[in-house]
């Protein structure tokens, strides 16, 4: 369940790295730990009380993948989309678990269990292709391994 979004906390987050600008990346990192995510109204409250523009930090939020406007699942897998995971099969890894969990990239199960997200490159080419489970990365992962690792986080 998402926690509800308080100015207030949102002013102390912000007060609590200076209210400087240069400080947005570790603010929106404060707003991760407190709330899981960047709450959309947030962004025009950290714009005002940082003097920048929405767009700017609208900007910085989408171009981050641990920023986002919803909490995600208790459980993230993200898929590795870059060359050498393609090579080994990750599209249909990927088309599989779209299949297996019923959402797709950027969504997240109905429960709040589980949210799917691309990535660029875990740095495990040689095991290509790869996950990663919240924080553990997991290499020459099948259709087989993927139920695994599922069943193995509960999702």
């Amino acid at each position: 369940m998402a926690t509800k979004y308080d100015a207030g906390i949102g002013s102390e987050i912000i007060r609590s790295f200076g209210a400087r600008p240069e400080m947005l990346v570790q603010i929106l990192h404060g707003f991760l730990e407190r709330y899981r995510c960047v709450p959309r109204e947030a962004v025009p409250q950290i714009a005002d009380e940082l003097n920048l523009s929405r767009a700017d930090v609208h900007g910085v939020v989408s171009f981050y993948h641990d920023f986002r406007a919803q909490p995600p699942g208790d459980t993230v897998i993200r898929i590795c989309q870059a060359e050498s995971c393609q090579a080994m099969g990750s599209r249909a890894l990927t088309e599989y678990a779209r299949e297996t969990l019923g959402i797709d990239f950027h969504e997240t199960t109905a429960d709040g269990k589980v949210t799917l997200e691309p990535v660029y490159c875990l740095g495990n080419c040689a095991c290509s292709p790869a996950l990663m489970v919240n924080d553990r990365v997991h290499g020459r992962v099948n259709r087989e391994a993927f139920d695994r690792i599922i069943a193995h986080h509960g999702a």
